[in-house]
């Protein structure tokens, strides 16, 4: 199992911004993920002994992925992530490849990065890093709303945006300020919620670790 940490890379991340960055458009970044962990309401969101009804996701390979489909012959593990463009995202999904997928294969669970942007824009990201998993959309954030994990950015990240001559909606193809929070879900063949992390903090994510010891238990394989 990697050792490889996603909470020093997305550290890094942020170590380089505030070296390099405008301090007036990283303070709206730092304000915003301040505001999102400070009025988030745990919950709202998907948890442990959950019922997931059922859902469609658009595979950015084409085709439809269902939940009956994912879950045929065991769990799923769901990595769901903002946008192709998202650097935060362009360091965990690759990070994913490496420390949870190779497991997870073995395994034979399907692991899926969903992104509420629409495929023909979503599968860049895929191609980018050369995943080997699935990545889909999730269109108009039907799953991400029904799992109580999504955001809305806040005045001054809209206004800085704006005057940037940019919308998140364009970027994403939604036409809306939503987001979904960096969150991983595994669901059992059951379709019952084995194992939820949700982070209103984009640049804090679920570590590969407890998602492999979350699937190891659930398919009953001696870690």
């Amino acid at each position: 199992m990697s050792q490889e940490s996603l909470t020093r890379l997305l550290a890094d991340l942020h170590a380089e911004r505030l070296r390099t960055w405008d301090p007036a458009a990283l303070k709206i970044n730092i304000d915003q993920r301040a505001t999102l962990v400070e009025t988030a309401d745990p919950a709202a969101w998907v948890k442990a002994g959950d019922t997931v009804e059922p859902f469609v996701l658009k595979d950015v390979e084409g085709g439809d992925l269902t939940l009956k489909g994912l879950t045929a012959n065991g769990p799923a593990v769901l990595v769901f992530f903002r946008f192709a463009g998202c650097p935060a995202c362009n360091i965990a999904l690759p990070y994913y490849e490496r420390a949870l997928q190779p497991t997870l294969k073995a395994l034979g669970v399907p692991l899926v990065a969903v992104s509420p942007q629409v495929p023909e824009r979503l599968g860049e990201i895929r191609t980018r890093h050369d995943l080997s998993f699935r990545v889909a959309s999730d269109p108009d954030n039907t799953l991400g709303r029904r799992l109580g994990i999504l955001y809305t950015a806040d005045a001054a990240s809209q206004a800085a945006q704006r005057a940037k001559g940019a919308f998140i909606g364009d970027t994403t193809g939604t036409g809306t300020w939503e987001l979904p929070q960096p969150t991983v879900v595994v669901i059992g063949r059951d379709q019952v919620v084995r194992f939820a992390d949700v982070s209103p903090d984009w640049l804090v994510r679920t570590e590969a670790e407890p998602v492999i010891a979350a699937v190891r238990a659930l398919a009953a394989v001696p870690v």
